[in-house]
């Protein structure tokens, strides 16, 4: 069994709900179980992030998910104070070194930068030794026939993105299935890396891909287009 932490901040609840998503994917996978941790800004004192019990729990699984929301067109700063919690003890014995790791964030602008934050959250994860893994699907809404439930409509790949409009409380249906297929893909490969399971990739050409999006948009629209 491997274990998986998703490990996030969410300041009105949008982030949750892709948290929510990651965890619900990994789950679908035999053999995987998530956790999930939220990053409060209570466990900041003299803008220092502050709970070992949450590190320590963070040092035995096998993988880490890391998702934040983008604000100002960066990673939260709470989030950010989790990130630099770190670097002592567990960036000076390599501690986190070989887990997996991914990332994901939401912002209520289409673009809102989001880009910005997964850099920081990978190049975190590398300066941790750890290994990344990324969004596999095509992109999705490219074309004139695309929807918002499409996914990967963002057209994202090295991380999840999602986009909630300031009105709505929750990212497109498309940006929260993307974010479940991203759990499931950090499962597979986790148990492959330690466990040494086998998978069968899945490949599709962008044609096949634009007319599941279009299928599954019938099926969630019950047939009405």
């Amino acid at each position: 069994m491997v274990k998986l932490a998703v490990v996030f901040q969410s300041g009105k609840g949008h982030t949750k709900v892709l948290a929510d998503s990651i965890s619900k994917g990994i789950n679908s996978i035999e053999g995987a179980s998530a956790n999930l941790f939220e990053i409060r800004g209570e466990d900041i004192h003299n803008g220092r992030y502050a709970n070992e019990t949450l590190m320590s729990a963070l040092d035995s699984c096998d993988g880490i998910v890391l998702g934040c929301a983008t604000y100002m067109g960066s990673a939260s700063a709470i989030f950010k104070s989790f990130l630099e919690s770190a670097f002592q003890p567990r960036w000076f014995e390599q501690r986190w070194k070989d887990k997996v790791a991914a990332g994901f964030t939401n912002s209520a602008s289409q673009n809102g930068d989001k880009l910005t934050t997964l850099l920081q959250l990978s190049i975190f994860a590398m300066q941790m030794g750890m290994i990344w893994v990324g969004v596999s699907d095509l992109p999705g809404n490219n074309w004139s026939g695309g929807a918002r439930s499409d996914l990967n409509r963002l057209g994202t790949w090295l991380g999840a993105m999602g986009q909630s409009n300031a009105d709505e409380d929750r990212p497109s249906t498309g940006d929260i299935d993307t974010a479940e297929r991203l759990g499931a893909r950090i499962a597979i490969i986790t148990r492959r890396i330690k466990d040494g399971v086998a998978f069968e990739t899945e490949r599709l050409s962008e044609p096949e891909f634009r007319k599941n999006n279009i299928a599954r948009r019938d099926a969630l629209s019950g047939g009405k287009g």
